[in-house]
């Protein structure tokens, strides 16, 4: 995985450990040995397998591999005194390593290189004489000892610190430390204690702290004192210190003071903490930094001890939250000690011991995760962490899962997996893991900031909490820091907020700027008695420069309390004046204090809420509401006390509310939810109105829907705008947003990949992919990590990594199924390669791709890869990203999308909106797109409102005319649509759709769930109203009339009409034998000229089959009857059982085509320099029918082919048919070519006069000049718009053979009723069943065949294949379908190879399958 590209470098170290030849000399003891460079430090290595190393006068040599710290200066040696006479005498210790230098040529030469080497070494002289070579060299450091490592000899020391022979910077120095523990009750300890001094140069190692001038060390109130020897660290940075939390271990540290006796420096590192696992934070280590004496001083001054450095030590400290999940499995517990040491770039942590978990008493139970505090100077980037357990306890063995590590200060989350057990007896046996960062689960975010906050407790009676007390704090423009709990725990709660006490806390919060304007501070109410008076708080600050820091005084006074002043538990204060304390150049504090003048002021907010007045529309559950403005918001309050009635909340009432908080500024929205709580929760909330007291405005909020967990969308927490809220509500690209916020490690992940190569992130335009991803049937096929793809096109043009996360509340890519996503990502032009990958890291999140396709819309076209691989670490080749070449795919054409921007405006009537199923069709001159529908989105379709959106339609465009339904389900089935806009976001076309009506069976004068409604393009309506008169002749031939119920579609050049039921006429009974029915059908827009009709009937009543002679339909405003042919039977048991048919226009036929047409030429000069000619141009057409002869154009007045201008050409000709290729020349005028001269064309357009058909050519080449006709270029057609005269004319009756293989696996076979409905370039064919007398159809591995006469559909393009979920087995495996036209016997192939199944893959029981080429 990419996450070891930033590990360190590993060397090998050669050690040599040279024993004394003295009495006793040698040790059983461990010994430990730790090297610093001048490029950092290795960790602290054991050195010493066997029992018998380091016998007196012994030579030991080790090799290890170890971090490449560069120049070593230092290496400290030790040993644990453990075994018998452990005592041990070092006589000296020598480090060989490998290092690449420049050294003398070897002089072995031959003659022959000897004769070169003197031509050469003239050139070489710079090089000097070219005699020395870069090559591998053994480096040798010496370490001299000569010293005893005992508890019982010279000094008792048992580590020992050298420096090399060689060295002339660096001598040994002797540090004086002073341990000060504070004096209260209880701060004393009987732990052993070890410190860690940090300098410039290095540090020295962990020492215990054992001899003190003081017998009993550690005790309450005492000064204690150490000495420690070490190589001088020049100013010290930091120190750490810990105990080992054995015996009476709780310990509060005042501070520590160390001087340097070589020069005679003090440093002080204040601590004023506990170290204990019950108490504060429940970390036994601290890591301290010194601090300026003026600081140390100035504590000394106040009386009380209560100012401290914490703010200062914080600020210079990073404070890491760990959270570690103890794995799902059986016995994944442990009772064992685990310990952690993290690993930064400069540094790590030393053995942290996890004692005190946040979360749980018991700690490292299964499936669960538990939270520990570490703070940590200056680690730099976290590199690795390494944790085990000492497996002592019943059951040791642990399975961890994985480990998260937050650091707010540095504003980023990572994740350590591990999904592998520290047990003796299972996996490898290892109790201790290295673990590393898994770079895609890195999230980052804006870094937090500490802040001091005091709070003072009024010295008034019962004034104490032992409740949760919060905070908020709020910057400029209601920049907010989120809610933060003061206290962690119940121990905390009891211990702090007493009667005149102040209590400081430290916490890092996000930064809101300079200046706070106001605080939010409230409690949870619980515990004995939650009432608390408070006086002030107090937040400090450090300065943004230099060095000090700046306190904000914000005065309270009063009570938090339900049974005191008005019953509020949370209230908002603003400050009062700002204290700045500043250290000045000279050592000395600077203070200054200054009142602040213009703070917010404090209004009450009156709020009105309406119930609606409708059955079951009033609550009992407890409301919560937050007003949000562009100053802030109020924070959630609980609407509890209503002015207006003793019950809350009931059908058709009024409820009052006050709400007292500072000044929100303009409000614009509202957030209100219930908790769900009593019998009647449900909630019809009407509307709410918020007025401002003090500056009587007025807002209101129009709701009108359900907070229910049983109507609409089931949610009981709503967010509302304020009426005529003109800003972004719903940013549409949310998609883009969001992938980019969850995705928000994105940005600094390629920063590591950009040693690979330098990936391209180039702003460009934003496309829809859509990508369907197949998981395996295998058993561990499934995976829960975030799955994610990135589109690479030519160049290193790449999307950013597109995230697929899941939604519908799934949690995992399943075994044997099949998800969809749709993501925006950047256009890469021609796409090359595709990479697949997933974020996890441990050894469990494998996945078993089975197959991958991409989609591309706005360009038409697909990609299928059969992937079959597994993308996991222990399974295949242990990858978890594959990137497939688009060569391995099979490509596709997909009907091409354009993305439209959409807008829908609901209107601003009581009750307008709704949360129904709203679909949409749309008709343009060049095709319709079938019904989509528009998804809801939570928030969409409400009263007022504008949602926009992007939807892909397809490229019909110009668009003629827009067909919206509802099906009326929801809790809210009517709705009240004011307009529809769409803009082609390609050609900026704007199409307005207006209706201003009711979609609604019970609303409004129309009573329709159904509109049609014209295109109007700047003012002008693309599509006329008109009335169809609708004549229906039934046959004279026996039995032919029919009681079913008969249905009709109509279409012409403007889509269709949509279902028309034929229902009412002159005649009562009607369809009877020979007779004529006649039925109108008034506003409906005109379709133009008309193609043909769809007919059909239900089959129902006793005589259902129908012989019809032919369906005439008049236009009244075009008054034009275009007549229908059919004299077939529509029923079961006639001619072929078909009970649908589609009739042609048999206006059309009379259109004789001669031999001879007129063609019209534009011709586009491109708008480059020197595109122009001012010579003429000839242009030969190649058709399907023949060749035409050629057209000059001729440029008389040199007026025609100028730069960016259209010329206009028309010409006779015998009609060539179908145009492929023409061919283009640029000629001259004269007989000769004078100089050099081209001619720039960009585009060819020919219009076919007679029939209207386009064909495009998109030529953008030079074409030179020349003198004879021999030298032209060729162009093929790259676009060709059939005009509607020319399909009408091609709808003739065609039968169709259609084949349906089902697949040979297990349960493939389907009892439900199955449909087909194929689109062609004319248009579809409806959906028709496909139904055989007698037969068992669509049986496992079995090929059935039908035939279906339609009118011809020209080239297919695709086909939908569906069924309805009928019958016991309904579910279907479709192999793949075959269409022939038996007119030209040309067969088209379908390929499906998936499930239509409710319970398979998506769940879905329809497909749409494109053509396999």
């Amino acid at each position: 995985m990419a996450f070891l590209c930033h590990c360190p470098v590993v060397i090998n170290y050669e050690i040599t450990v040279l024993t004394g030849d003295v009495f006793a000399g040698g040790t059983n003891a461990n010994v430990f040995i730790q090297i610093y460079g001048d490029q950092g430090k290795t960790e602290v290595l054991q050195i010493g397998s066997r029992s018998n190393n380091y016998e007196r006068g012994a030579t030991d040599i080790f090799k290890i591999e170890a971090k490449d710290v560069g120049k070593i200066f230092k290496i400290r040696i030790s040993h644990d005194d453990s075994g018998i006479g452990a005592g041990w005498y070092l006589d000296r210790v020598e480090i060989k390593r490998l290092i690449m230098a420049m050294v003398p040529k070897e002089k072995k030469e031959d003659k022959k290189k000897k004769k070169n080497k003197k031509k050469k070494s003239e050139e070489d002289e710079d090089e000097e004489g070219g005699e020395e070579e870069m090559r591998e060299v053994i480096l040798t450091y010496l370490f001299p000892c000569d010293r005893w490592l005992a508890s019982d000899e010279e000094d008792g020391e048992m580590v020992v610190e050298l420096l090399p022979e060689d060295n002339e910077e660096l001598e040994e120095n002797t540090y004086e430390v002073h341990i000060f523990t504070e004096n209260m009750m209880g701060a004393g300890s009987d732990a052993n204690v070890f410190i860690n001094i940090y300098g410039e140069n290095g540090d020295t190692g962990e020492r215990p702290l054992r001899k003190s001038n003081h017998l009993n060390k550690f005790e309450r109130g005492q000064e204690d004192t150490f000495s420690i020897t070490a190589v001088e660290l020049g100013p010290l940075k930091k120190l750490r210190i810990r105990h080992d939390n054995s015996h009476q271990s709780a310990w509060y540290l005042d501070r520590v003071e160390i001087v340097d006796t070589k020069d005679d420096t003090t440093y002080y590192f204040p601590c004023n903490r506990w170290l204990a696992v019950d108490e504060d934070d429940g970390q036994i280590a601290r890591e301290l930094v010194p601090v300026d004496e003026a600081f140390m001083r100035k504590d000394e001054d106040e009386e009380e001890s209560g100012a401290t450095l914490g703010l200062e030590q914080k600020a210079m400290s990073t404070t890491y939250t760990m959270r570690i999940k103890t794995g799902e499995k059986k016995h994944a517990g442990t009772d064992a000690n685990v310990f952690a040491i993290l690993y930064g770039e400069n540094d790590d942590t030393g053995l942290i011991n996890l004692k005190a978990s946040k979360s749980h008493k018991n700690k490292f139970e299964k499936g669960m995760i538990d939270e520990f505090i570490v703070e940590a100077v200056d680690l730099g980037e976290l590199q690795k962490l390494k944790i085990g357990h000492d497996n002592s306890g019943g059951s040791a063995g642990w399975f961890l899962d994985w480990v998260e590590i937050d650091a707010p200060s540095q504003g980023q989350r990572l994740r350590f997996p591990c999904g592998r057990w520290l047990d003796k007896g299972e996996d490898d046996g290892a109790v201790v893991r290295d673990l590393y960062p898994a770079e895609l689960q890195t999230e980052l975010y804006t870094p937090f900031v500490p802040y001091e906050i005091t709070t003072f407790t009024s010295d008034v009676f019962a004034a104490g909490t032992d409740a949760d007390v919060f905070i908020v704090l709020y910057g400029q423009k209601g920049l907010c820091t989120q809610q933060k709990y003061l206290c962690v725990n119940k121990r905390e709660r009891r211990m702090y907020f007493e009667r005149s006490a102040e209590d400081m806390f430290i916490v890092e919060l996000e930064d809101i700027g300079d200046v706070i304007e106001k605080i939010r501070i409230g409690h949870d109410n619980q515990g004995t008695n939650p009432g608390w008076h408070l006086d002030r708080v107090e937040i400090r600050r450090l300065l943004r420069k230099g060095k000090g820091s700046e306190t904000t005084i914000f005065p309270c006074e009063r009570w938090l309390a339900k049974s005191e002043d008005d019953g509020e538990t949370v209230r908002e204060l603003v400050p009062s004046e700002i204290i700045t304390e500043k250290l000045l150049r000279d050592g000395t504090l600077k203070l200054n204090e200054i009142e602040v003048e213009d703070a917010l002021e404090t209004h009450t907010y009156k709020v009105s809420v309406r119930t609606g007045d409708m059955n079951g529309a009033g609550t009992d559950a407890n409301v919560f509401l937050t007003i949000y403005g562009d100053l802030g918001d109020t924070g959630e309050r609980k609407l509890s006390k209503s002015e207006s009635s003793s019950n809350k909340f009931e059908r058709g009432a009024v409820d009052k509310f006050s709400i007292e908080a500072v000044d929100l500024g303009q409000v614009y929205k509202i957030r209100i939810r219930h908790d769900d709580s009593l019998a009647g929760a449900d909630w019809y909330l009407d509307q709410v109105e918020v007025v401002d007291v003090d500056t009587e405005e007025v807002y209101m909020f129009l709701c009108e829907r359900w907070l229910s967990t049983k109507k609409e969308d089931k949610r009981i927490e709503r967010t509302f705008f304020v009426k005529g809220y003109e800003g972004e509500r719903n940013p549409q690209n949310a998609k883009k947003n969001m992938q980019n916020s969850k995705a928000g490690l994105d940005s600094n992940m390629n920063k590591k990949k950009k040693k690979k190569k330098a990936v391209i992130m180039e702003e460009g335009p934003m496309i829809p992919y859509h990508f369907t991803v197949s998981t395996g049937d295998d058993r561990d096929a499934s995976t829960t990590s975030r799955v994610y793809i990135i589109i690479m096109g030519p160049n290193d043009l790449e999307t950013e990594r597109l995230w697929l996360d899941l939604t519908d509340g799934k949690t995992c890519f399943a075994a044997g199924g099949m998800e969809h996503f749709m993501c925006y990502g950047l256009d890469v032009g021609e796409i090359k390669r595709v990479e697949l990958g997933h974020n996890g890291a441990t050894p469990e999140s494998c996945w078993l791709v089975d197959q991958l396709s991409v989609a591309v819309p706005t360009k038409g076209i697909q990609y299928n890869f059969l992937c079959k691989c597994w993308l996991a670490k222990d399974r295949g080749d242990g990858l978890t990203a594959r990137v497939f070449n688009i060569l391995d795919a099979t490509t596709i054409s997909i009907i091409r999308k354009v993305v439209y921007e959409v807008t829908v405006v609901t209107g601003d009537t009581q009750n307008a909106g709704t949360d129904t199923n709203i679909f949409i069709s749309v008709f343009g001159a060049n095709g319709s797109m079938e019904e989509m529908l528009l998804a809801k989105h939570e928030d969409r379709f409400e009263r007022g409102q504008e949602d926009t959106f992007n939807l892909e339609i397809d490229d019909i465009a110009p668009l003629k005319k827009l067909r919206v339904r509802i099906d009326g389900t929801g809790s809210r089935p009517d709705w009240f649509l004011d307009k529809i806009i769409m803009r082609n976001l390609s050609t900026e076309e704007v199409y307005v759709f207006t209706y201003e009506e009711w979609l609604s069976k019970t609303k409004g004068p129309k009573r329709t769930k159904v509109c049609e409604l014209p295109a109007v393009v700047e003012d002008e309506e693309m599509v006329e109203k008109t009335t169809y008169s609708i004549q229906v002749k039934t046959s004279d031939i026996a039995a032919a009339g029919t009681d079913a119920n008969v249905f009709l579609i109509v279409f012409g050049e403007n889509g269709d009409t949509g279902t028309l039921a034929l229902r009412e006429c002159s005649n009562r009974n009607k369809f009877e034998h020979n007779q004529v029915d006649v039925f109108r059908f008034g506003d409906i827009l005109s379709l133009g000229e008309l193609s043909k009709v769809r007919v059909w009937h239900d089959n129902k009543g006793p005589a259902p089959g129908w012989h019809l002679e032919y369906v005439d339909v008049k236009d009244d405003l075009l008054d034009q009857t275009f007549r229908f042919p059919c004299d077939r039977w529509l029923a079961k048991s006639e001619d072929d059982g078909q009970i649908m048919r589609e009739l042609a226009c048999a206006n059309n036929d009379i259109l004789d085509l001669s031999d001879k047409t007129k063609y019209e030429f534009e011709i586009t000069t491109a708008n480059s320099e020197d595109a122009e000619t001012k010579e003429n141009v000839w242009i030969i057409l190649e058709g399907k029918k023949g060749r035409s002869k050629e057209f000059m154009m001729e440029n008389s007045k040199k007026k025609k082919f100028l730069r960016g201008a259209t010329d206009s050409f028309e010409f006779s000709s015998k009609n060539v048919g179908e145009i492929v290729g023409i061919c283009l020349g640029h000629i001259t005028k004269e007989k000769k070519v004078k100089n050099e001269s081209f001619w720039h064309v960009q585009e060819v357009v020919i219009t076919e006069k007679e029939l209207r058909n386009k064909f495009y050519f998109t030529c953008d080449a030079r074409i030179p000049l020349a003198a004879k006709k021999d030298e032209f270029m060729t162009f093929e057609c790259t676009k060709t718009v059939e005009s509607f005269a020319s399909k009408v004319r091609s709808l003739v009756p065609v039968k169709y053979e259609i084949i349906i293989i089902t697949g040979d696996v297990n349960d493939a076979a389907t009892d439900a009723n199955v449909f087909i409905t194929l689109y062609g370039v004319n248009g579809d064919s409806g959906k028709r069943a496909l139904k055989g007398k007698y037969r068992n159809l669509f049986e496992r591995g079995r090929t059935d065949r039908f035939l279906l006469e339609m009118l011809d559909l020209g080239e297919l393009l695709r086909i939908k294949v569906e069924h309805d979920d009928n019958g016991t087995s309904s579910g279907w495996y479709l192999e793949c379908v075959e269409v022939t036209n038996t007119a030209n016997w040309v067969t088209t192939v379908f390929v499906c190879g998936k499930w239509l199944d409710r319970n398979k893959a998506d769940g879905q029981t329809h497909r749409v399958l494109y053509p396999k080429y």
